[in-house]
């Protein structure tokens, strides 16, 4: 699971793809609310804004 900028939103399914030979659910952080998480402020490889999830 990575918390991404749209920037690295590439990368991020590479890696994924990489290390569960599946393709990714991508969910956009700023439409959706969860009840028992909540998912960082900063992308995982940069300082901007996570805006989307990979799962």
């Amino acid at each position: 699971m990575y918390c991404v900028c749209k920037e690295h939103v590439e990368l991020a399914i590479d890696k994924f793809v990489d290390e569960y030979e599946d393709a990714p659910d991508l969910v956009n952080l700023a439409e959706t609310r969860f009840t028992g998480w909540t998912p960082p402020e900063r992308c995982e490889w940069c300082d901007a804004p996570a805006a989307i999830l990979v799962v």
